[in-house]
Protein backbone atom coordinates (compact mmCIF):
# COMPACT_ATOMS: atom_id res chain seq x y z
CA UNK A 1 0.00 0.00 0.00
CA UNK A 2 1.07 3.42 -0.81
CA UNK A 3 2.37 5.72 1.80
CA UNK A 4 0.77 9.33 1.29
CA UNK A 5 3.94 12.01 0.85
CA UNK A 6 2.00 14.77 2.45
CA UNK A 7 2.99 18.58 1.79
CA UNK A 8 1.19 22.11 2.73
CA UNK A 9 0.08 25.17 0.90
CA UNK A 10 0.16 28.06 3.03
CA UNK A 11 -1.92 30.45 1.71
CA UNK A 12 -2.66 34.51 2.36
CA UNK A 13 -4.39 36.89 0.03
CA UNK A 14 -1.01 39.02 -0.77
CA UNK A 15 0.11 42.17 -1.29
CA UNK A 16 1.78 44.52 -3.72
CA UNK A 17 5.49 43.97 -4.41
CA UNK A 18 6.41 48.07 -3.32
CA UNK A 19 4.45 51.05 -2.34
CA UNK A 20 4.86 52.20 -5.76
CA UNK A 21 1.45 53.48 -7.76
CA UNK A 22 2.95 50.89 -10.28
CA UNK A 23 3.57 48.45 -8.08
CA UNK A 24 0.17 49.05 -6.22
CA UNK A 25 -1.61 48.79 -9.76
CA UNK A 26 -0.53 45.60 -10.98
CA UNK A 27 -1.57 43.88 -8.32
CA UNK A 28 -4.91 46.10 -7.43
CA UNK A 29 -5.41 45.06 -11.38
CA UNK A 30 -5.48 41.39 -10.81
CA UNK A 31 -7.06 41.60 -7.56
CA UNK A 32 -10.51 43.56 -8.58
CA UNK A 33 -10.47 41.16 -11.95
CA UNK A 34 -11.44 38.41 -9.62
CA UNK A 35 -15.14 37.97 -10.35
CA UNK A 36 -15.20 36.55 -6.90
CA UNK A 37 -14.16 39.74 -5.97
CA UNK A 38 -16.15 42.19 -8.24
CA UNK A 39 -19.16 40.66 -10.32
CA UNK A 40 -20.38 43.10 -12.26
CA UNK A 41 -20.40 42.21 -15.94
CA UNK A 42 -17.03 42.61 -17.83
CA UNK A 43 -18.06 45.00 -20.24
CA UNK A 44 -19.29 47.62 -17.14
CA UNK A 45 -16.51 46.66 -14.90
CA UNK A 46 -13.83 46.89 -17.21
CA UNK A 47 -13.79 50.55 -18.19
CA UNK A 48 -14.56 51.55 -14.42
CA UNK A 49 -11.95 49.48 -13.09
CA UNK A 50 -9.04 50.94 -15.91
CA UNK A 51 -10.38 54.36 -16.42
CA UNK A 52 -11.02 55.25 -12.89
CA UNK A 53 -10.26 52.75 -10.00
CA UNK A 54 -7.01 51.91 -10.97
CA UNK A 55 -5.43 55.51 -12.16
CA UNK A 56 -7.31 56.79 -8.95
CA UNK A 57 -7.03 54.50 -6.16
CA UNK A 58 -3.52 53.45 -6.83
CA UNK A 59 -1.80 56.52 -6.11
CA UNK A 60 -3.85 57.07 -3.25
CA UNK A 61 -2.98 53.47 -1.64
CA UNK A 62 0.69 53.60 -2.86
CA UNK A 63 0.78 56.54 -0.38
CA UNK A 64 -0.79 54.65 2.70
CA UNK A 65 1.31 51.49 2.08
CA UNK A 66 4.41 54.27 2.13
CA UNK A 67 3.45 55.31 5.69
CA UNK A 68 3.53 50.92 7.10
CA UNK A 69 6.08 49.53 4.83
CA UNK A 70 8.69 47.93 7.40
CA UNK A 71 12.21 47.69 6.15
CA UNK A 72 12.03 44.22 5.38
CA UNK A 73 8.94 44.63 2.82
CA UNK A 74 5.12 44.99 3.26
CA UNK A 75 4.09 44.05 6.70
CA UNK A 76 1.42 40.91 5.27
CA UNK A 77 4.06 39.85 3.61
CA UNK A 78 6.97 39.70 6.42
CA UNK A 79 4.58 38.15 8.96
CA UNK A 80 2.69 35.57 6.78
CA UNK A 81 7.11 34.64 5.54
CA UNK A 82 7.72 34.58 9.49
CA UNK A 83 4.29 31.80 9.55
CA UNK A 84 5.82 30.38 6.84
CA UNK A 85 9.65 29.33 8.37
CA UNK A 86 7.74 28.77 11.70
CA UNK A 87 5.44 26.14 10.38
CA UNK A 88 8.09 24.55 7.91
CA UNK A 89 10.44 24.07 11.59
CA UNK A 90 7.47 22.53 13.48
CA UNK A 91 6.22 20.12 10.75
CA UNK A 92 8.61 17.13 9.16
CA UNK A 93 6.71 17.55 5.72
CA UNK A 94 7.40 19.98 2.81
CA UNK A 95 5.96 23.06 3.10
CA UNK A 96 5.24 26.47 0.54
CA UNK A 97 3.77 29.88 0.74
CA UNK A 98 1.69 31.16 -2.01
CA UNK A 99 -0.75 34.37 -2.42
CA UNK A 100 -3.43 34.57 -3.90
CA UNK A 101 -3.07 37.64 -6.06
CA UNK A 102 0.51 38.76 -6.24
CA UNK A 103 4.19 37.34 -5.18
CA UNK A 104 4.66 34.56 -4.80
CA UNK A 105 1.89 33.39 -6.90
CA UNK A 106 -0.24 30.19 -6.00
CA UNK A 107 1.05 28.42 -9.12
CA UNK A 108 4.55 28.62 -8.50
CA UNK A 109 4.11 27.55 -4.62
CA UNK A 110 1.72 24.25 -5.95
CA UNK A 111 4.45 23.24 -8.48
CA UNK A 112 7.35 23.35 -5.35
CA UNK A 113 5.29 20.47 -3.85
CA UNK A 114 4.29 18.57 -6.75
CA UNK A 115 8.29 18.92 -7.60
CA UNK A 116 8.47 17.42 -4.25
CA UNK A 117 6.61 14.36 -5.30
CA UNK A 118 3.82 15.05 -2.62
CA UNK A 119 0.36 12.75 -3.12
CA UNK A 120 -1.42 14.52 -0.10
CA UNK A 121 -1.90 18.40 -0.23
CA UNK A 122 -3.33 20.14 2.51
CA UNK A 123 -4.54 23.62 1.74
CA UNK A 124 -4.07 26.13 5.09
CA UNK A 125 -6.04 29.74 4.05
CA UNK A 126 -5.18 32.23 6.41
CA UNK A 127 -8.66 33.05 6.17
CA UNK A 128 -10.56 32.46 9.45
CA UNK A 129 -13.72 33.07 8.48
CA UNK A 130 -15.22 31.63 4.87
CA UNK A 131 -16.44 34.06 2.53
CA UNK A 132 -17.00 33.39 -1.48
CA UNK A 133 -14.97 36.44 -1.97
CA UNK A 134 -11.49 34.91 0.15
CA UNK A 135 -11.56 31.32 0.36
CA UNK A 136 -13.57 30.10 -2.05
CA UNK A 137 -10.88 32.44 -4.65
CA UNK A 138 -8.00 30.31 -3.65
CA UNK A 139 -10.65 27.24 -4.28
CA UNK A 140 -10.68 28.74 -8.01
CA UNK A 141 -7.25 29.60 -8.41
CA UNK A 142 -6.23 26.07 -7.18
CA UNK A 143 -8.24 24.16 -9.46
CA UNK A 144 -7.10 26.44 -12.31
CA UNK A 145 -3.59 25.59 -11.56
CA UNK A 146 -4.51 21.72 -11.25
CA UNK A 147 -6.83 21.68 -14.73
CA UNK A 148 -3.17 21.70 -16.30
CA UNK A 149 -2.17 18.64 -14.35
CA UNK A 150 -2.02 14.81 -15.75
CA UNK A 151 -1.57 13.77 -12.20
CA UNK A 152 -2.70 15.64 -8.73
CA UNK A 153 -2.44 15.12 -5.47
CA UNK A 154 -5.77 14.11 -2.65
CA UNK A 155 -6.04 17.13 -1.15
CA UNK A 156 -7.66 18.37 2.22
CA UNK A 157 -9.12 21.91 2.13
CA UNK A 158 -9.28 23.84 4.64
CA UNK A 159 -12.69 25.85 4.75
CA UNK A 160 -11.96 27.83 7.62
CA UNK A 161 -11.38 27.66 11.27
CA UNK A 162 -13.73 30.58 12.97
CA UNK A 163 -14.43 28.13 15.80
CA UNK A 164 -11.35 26.05 16.18
CA UNK A 165 -10.82 26.25 20.18
CA UNK A 166 -6.69 26.82 19.37
CA UNK A 167 -7.68 29.90 17.12
CA UNK A 168 -9.92 31.49 19.80
CA UNK A 169 -7.66 30.56 22.47
CA UNK A 170 -5.22 32.38 20.52
CA UNK A 171 -7.22 35.39 20.26
CA UNK A 172 -8.05 35.14 23.46
CA UNK A 173 -4.47 35.62 25.06
CA UNK A 174 -4.13 38.50 22.65
CA UNK A 175 -6.96 40.26 24.09
CA UNK A 176 -5.91 39.54 27.77
CA UNK A 177 -2.31 40.78 26.97
CA UNK A 178 -3.44 43.93 25.83
CA UNK A 179 -5.95 44.50 28.75
CA UNK A 180 -3.06 43.38 31.26
CA UNK A 181 -0.70 45.86 29.06
CA UNK A 182 -3.33 48.99 29.15
CA UNK A 183 -6.44 48.12 31.39
CA UNK A 184 -9.94 46.98 30.81
CA UNK A 185 -11.38 49.12 27.67
CA UNK A 186 -14.91 50.31 28.14
CA UNK A 187 -15.64 48.50 24.92
CA UNK A 188 -13.60 45.49 23.08
CA UNK A 189 -14.46 46.14 19.17
CA UNK A 190 -14.09 42.94 17.16
CA UNK A 191 -13.97 44.97 13.60
CA UNK A 192 -13.82 42.18 11.03
CA UNK A 193 -13.67 42.62 7.21
CA UNK A 194 -16.80 43.45 5.32
CA UNK A 195 -18.27 42.10 2.30
CA UNK A 196 -21.27 43.67 0.09
CA UNK A 197 -25.20 42.79 1.83
CA UNK A 198 -25.76 41.20 -1.62
CA UNK A 199 -23.29 38.39 -1.34
CA UNK A 200 -24.92 37.28 1.92
CA UNK A 201 -28.16 37.58 0.30
CA UNK A 202 -27.14 35.28 -2.25
CA UNK A 203 -25.90 32.46 0.05
CA UNK A 204 -22.41 33.50 1.74
CA UNK A 205 -22.20 32.57 5.42
CA UNK A 206 -19.57 35.11 6.07
CA UNK A 207 -21.40 36.96 8.80
CA UNK A 208 -22.67 33.92 10.41
CA UNK A 209 -18.70 32.73 10.67
CA UNK A 210 -17.64 36.41 12.05
CA UNK A 211 -20.83 36.00 14.85
CA UNK A 212 -19.66 32.18 16.10
CA UNK A 213 -16.20 33.55 16.49
CA UNK A 214 -17.15 36.57 18.46
CA UNK A 215 -19.75 34.45 20.64
CA UNK A 216 -16.90 32.41 21.40
CA UNK A 217 -14.46 34.71 22.42
CA UNK A 218 -16.77 36.82 24.29
CA UNK A 219 -17.92 33.75 26.00
CA UNK A 220 -13.64 32.94 26.59
CA UNK A 221 -13.23 36.57 27.87
CA UNK A 222 -16.15 36.29 30.16
CA UNK A 223 -17.60 39.52 28.93
CA UNK A 224 -20.97 41.07 29.59
CA UNK A 225 -23.03 41.91 26.30
CA UNK A 226 -22.43 45.70 26.97
CA UNK A 227 -18.09 44.98 27.19
CA UNK A 228 -17.50 43.77 23.69
CA UNK A 229 -19.29 44.77 19.89
CA UNK A 230 -18.66 42.93 16.53
CA UNK A 231 -18.28 45.70 13.78
CA UNK A 232 -17.02 44.95 9.94
CA UNK A 233 -14.40 47.17 8.26
CA UNK A 234 -12.92 48.10 4.75
CA UNK A 235 -15.99 48.92 2.49
CA UNK A 236 -15.57 49.25 -0.82
CA UNK A 237 -18.02 50.77 -3.47
CA UNK A 238 -21.24 52.24 -3.01
CA UNK A 239 -23.46 49.23 -2.76
CA UNK A 240 -24.33 48.20 1.12
CA UNK A 241 -22.16 46.20 2.78
CA UNK A 242 -22.82 44.16 6.22
CA UNK A 243 -22.99 46.62 9.23
CA UNK A 244 -22.80 47.92 11.53
CA UNK A 245 -19.95 49.51 10.18
CA UNK A 246 -16.45 50.01 12.46
CA UNK A 247 -16.05 53.86 11.33
CA UNK A 248 -19.79 54.54 12.00
CA UNK A 249 -19.85 53.09 15.53
CA UNK A 250 -16.43 54.85 16.02
CA UNK A 251 -18.22 58.01 15.64
CA UNK A 252 -21.34 57.44 17.61
CA UNK A 253 -19.40 55.55 20.95
CA UNK A 254 -18.26 58.43 22.82
CA UNK A 255 -21.42 60.94 22.61
CA UNK A 256 -22.50 57.28 24.37
CA UNK A 257 -20.24 58.16 26.85
CA UNK A 258 -17.43 55.34 25.90
CA UNK A 259 -14.31 56.85 25.65
CA UNK A 260 -11.93 54.50 26.38
CA UNK A 261 -11.58 51.11 23.41
CA UNK A 262 -9.78 48.21 22.58
CA UNK A 263 -10.11 47.12 18.79
CA UNK A 264 -8.96 43.92 17.44
CA UNK A 265 -9.67 42.49 13.87
CA UNK A 266 -10.29 38.73 13.93
CA UNK A 267 -10.46 37.94 10.34
CA UNK A 268 -6.91 39.39 9.66
CA UNK A 269 -4.16 36.18 10.13
CA UNK A 270 -1.30 39.17 9.81
CA UNK A 271 -1.29 42.57 10.40
CA UNK A 272 -1.58 44.88 6.91
CA UNK A 273 -2.63 47.98 5.36
CA UNK A 274 -6.34 47.55 6.59
CA UNK A 275 -5.47 46.65 9.82
CA UNK A 276 -2.07 48.97 10.59
CA UNK A 277 -3.62 52.10 8.43
CA UNK A 278 -7.10 51.90 8.16
CA UNK A 279 -7.77 51.05 11.80
CA UNK A 280 -4.82 51.57 13.69
CA UNK A 281 -4.49 55.67 11.81
CA UNK A 282 -7.95 56.59 10.14
CA UNK A 283 -10.34 55.01 12.51
CA UNK A 284 -7.96 56.15 15.65
CA UNK A 285 -8.50 59.94 14.20
CA UNK A 286 -11.92 58.94 14.04
CA UNK A 287 -12.78 57.90 17.44
CA UNK A 288 -10.41 60.42 19.00
CA UNK A 289 -11.90 63.29 16.72
CA UNK A 290 -15.03 62.68 17.49
CA UNK A 291 -14.50 62.57 21.15
CA UNK A 292 -12.98 59.58 22.49
CA UNK A 293 -10.08 59.60 24.71
CA UNK A 294 -8.04 56.16 24.46
CA UNK A 295 -7.66 53.82 21.54
CA UNK A 296 -5.64 51.45 21.26
CA UNK A 297 -4.90 48.38 18.82
CA UNK A 298 -4.54 44.81 19.38
CA UNK A 299 -2.43 43.39 16.12
CA UNK A 300 -3.07 40.83 14.44
CA UNK A 301 -2.07 37.25 15.76
CA UNK A 302 1.33 37.45 13.21
CA UNK A 303 3.92 34.85 13.98
CA UNK A 304 2.91 34.64 17.51
CA UNK A 305 3.34 31.63 19.23
CA UNK A 306 -0.34 30.23 20.07
CA UNK A 307 -0.93 31.04 16.39
CA UNK A 308 1.89 28.97 14.83
CA UNK A 309 0.91 26.42 17.37
CA UNK A 310 -2.44 26.53 15.98
CA UNK A 311 -1.62 26.28 12.70
CA UNK A 312 0.62 23.07 13.47
CA UNK A 313 -2.38 21.79 14.96
CA UNK A 314 -4.91 22.60 12.26
CA UNK A 315 -1.72 20.61 9.57
CA UNK A 316 -1.55 17.94 12.02
CA UNK A 317 -5.32 17.11 11.77
CA UNK A 318 -5.24 15.97 8.62
CA UNK A 319 -2.16 14.32 8.13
Amino acid sequence: MRKDKIGVLLVNIGTPDAPTKKAVKSYLKQFLSDKRVIDLPKWLWWPILNLVVLPVRSRRLASLYSTIWMEEGSPLMVYSQKQYHALSEKLDIPVTLGMRYGNPNLKGALNTLMANGITKLIILTLYPQFSSSTVAAVWDEINYVFSSYRNIPSVYFMRDYAQHPAYIAALRESVQRSFKTYGKPDLLITSFHGIPQRFVNEGDDYPQRCYETFILLKNSLHLKTNEILLTFQSRFGYEPWIKPYTKDILTILPRQGIKNVQIISPSFASDCLETLEEINTEHRKIFIGSGGSTFNYIPALNDGIAHINMMVELVKQHC
